[in-house]
């Protein structure tokens, strides 16, 4: 995808600033039967609780934070991520802009021969018409870990249809390179359906990658069995923002 204390705190002093009393905050929370990170399962195929807050002002300025829980075999014992992130969009007619920094913190990882905790850290840059939107991330630091792999980079390119009657139908395609091992180098993919009653959101959607088994195949600590983790799959969630 559990509260920032962090995220609270910002929103809570900005809101207080007259010249930025122009804002919403607003919160999120979900359920998923298996964390998928482009496309990428984070919890081995097992559920995962997740949830977060925004801030966003009318002149459309942001700043976010999201949570998740993941296994702890992937992030050298970490059992959570936590992103932080910022930036500035805007709409024109029909058309829409994105920019900003994603920061992505796993704390209680301990990988000695990386530097210690994993972090990512990645600026990003989009653009939407009507029920589509395309966007570009890159990474300014190591890619999670990866020795030498500053500069790796990925693209998003999302559809989001609204079929009436609380009925959602989201489309996806992307593109992960990972600089200097391009036998990392994937496409993954996912096609879904949403269903609104009452602000909870429903969903359930088949995501699948061309990940490389032999590269992204992994054991499970807690139990030894192992699975190539760009296998494909249907995830259920249940959503809200409140």
């Amino acid at each position: 995808m559990r509260k920032s204390v962090l995220t609270a705190a910002v929103a809570a002093a900005l809101l207080a600033t007259p010249m930025l009393a122009s804002a919403q905050v607003t919160g999120n929370m979900s359920l998923v039967s298996d964390y998928r990170f482009r496309g990428l399962t984070q919890t081995f195929e097992e559920p995962a609780l997740q949830g977060g807050f925004d801030y966003a002002h009318a002149s459309g300025i942001y700043l976010g934070n999201w949570n998740s829980s993941i296994s702890d075999n992937f992030y050298a014992g970490a059992p959570l991520e936590m992103d932080f992130y910022g930036g500035y969009k805007g709409t024109f007619g029909d058309f829409g802009f994105d920019v900003g920094g994603l920061y992505y913190y796993y704390p209680g990882s301990d990988a000695p021969a990386l530097g210690g905790t994993i972090d990512n850290f990645e600026i990003y840059a989009g653009l939407s018409w009507k029920f589509l939107s395309l966007k570009y991330f890159y990474a300014l630091t190591d890619f999670f870990g990866v020795p030498d792999s500053e500069g790796s980079d990925y693209f998003d390119l999302t559809g989001t249809w609204d079929m009436g009657s609380g009925w959602g139908l989201v489309g996806h395609l992307g593109h992960q390179r990972v600089e200097g091992a391009s036998d990392a180098d994937y496409t993954d993919y996912k096609i879904g359906v949403t269903k609104d009653l009452g602000g909870w959101v429903f969903g359930a959607a088949y995501i699948d990658t061309d990940a490389d088994e032999a590269l992204y195949t992994f054991t499970n600590t807690a139990n030894g069995t192992t699975k190539h983790v760009g296998d494909g799959t249907v995830v259920l969630s249940i959503s809200k923002t409140f």
